[in-house]
């Protein structure tokens, strides 16, 4: 059985009147196009800004919330997971449906259900997946414009499924990831990692074309956790050796540099997606020594 606590009043200490809270656990989907990313930023809008409003309109009380990814500004989300203790007196499923009238269509809650205490989105997470989709012809296509990046120049999918595979395992991926910033006298956060699927394929589509000839490209990409832009560095990577300007057989190389300008650009948000998090076993890094720090 969960357990509960008490809420501490909004002036500090304990109230006799404060409710019991329970650990919550969301399941959100987004469209992020019009979001200045995930995370809480002041001034500008946010998906958690706009989730966290709209949950504290339902539990009358303030909350603290914690989501499992950072996604940046233009990414989507379907299996986006946020944990935070409400009061315990609320039924979920009607807190999901009070949040969905508020926030839909551009966010959604997919389910709503009670968790143990101890249990938190982000620090209990054993994995992440991605998914990006492109959009390879030469014409654009308008309703698939906000979810998928356009590359009219036709890729190799082979070739950049060969290049992927030598990224699978554990590698410090320095390469591709923005370093985070840290305070002076501080270590820098490890960018090793441990990529579990690097694949892409296409997607078939009905009455456009059959899956073998079909112009949408899926990358579905998973890995112990990931740092700034890794998955959007990769992809944009990958479509370079798709139109032949990498070799597909060069991406050991790019990974060894452990420098940021061996890899492509970045490619746009547009196309990116936290598909889903994983909280099976335990966290990759459990049993790493004193001081390793991951992002």
């Amino acid at each position: 059985m969960n357990s509960t606590r008490k809420a501490p009043a909004i002036g500090g200490g304990l109230s006799a009147s404060a409710p019991e809270m329970r650990n919550v656990k969301l399941v959100v989907a987004y469209d992020g196009t019009d979001f200045r990313g995930f995370a809480e930023s002041d001034g500008v809008r946010t998906v958690m800004g706009e989730l966290r409003v709209a949950a504290e309109r339902v539990a009358r009380v303030p909350l603290e919330l914690t989501g499992a990814g950072r996604t940046d500004a233009g990414v989507h989300g379907w299996g986006q997971v946020v944990t935070g203790r409400i009061p315990a007196e609320l039924d979920p499923a009607r807190v999901q449906h009070s949040i969905n009238r508020m926030c839909g269509p551009a966010i959604s809650v997919r389910s709503a259900e009670w968790v143990d205490d101890d249990f938190d989105a982000r620090f209990s997470a054993t994995s992440r997946s991605y998914r990006y989709d492109v959009w390879n012809d030469r014409d654009p296509h308008p309703s698939l414009a906000r979810v998928t990046w356009h590359v009219p120049q036709p890729l190799d999918v082979e070739a950049m499924n060969t290049a992927g595979a030598a990224l699978l395992g554990e590698h410090d991926f320095a390469s591709f990831c923005r370093r985070a910033k840290v305070g002076e006298g501080h270590p820098e956060k490890s960018m090793v990692r441990i990529l579990q699927r690097a694949e892409w394929h296409r997607v078939g589509l009905e009455g456009v074309a059959p899956v073998e000839s079909s112009p949408l490209l899926r990358f579905e990409i998973s890995a112990s956790s990931f740092c700034h832009q890794m998955v959007r560095s990769i992809v944009g990577t990958l479509v370079e050796v798709g139109i032949g300007k990498r070799a597909p057989d060069s991406l050991d190389a790019t990974l060894a540099a452990l420098d940021r300008a061996s890899a492509g650009k970045v490619a746009p948000p547009t196309g990116l997606t936290l598909w889903h998090v994983g909280y099976d076993g335990v966290r990759w890094d459990a049993d790493r020594p004193v001081g390793w720090s991951v992002s």
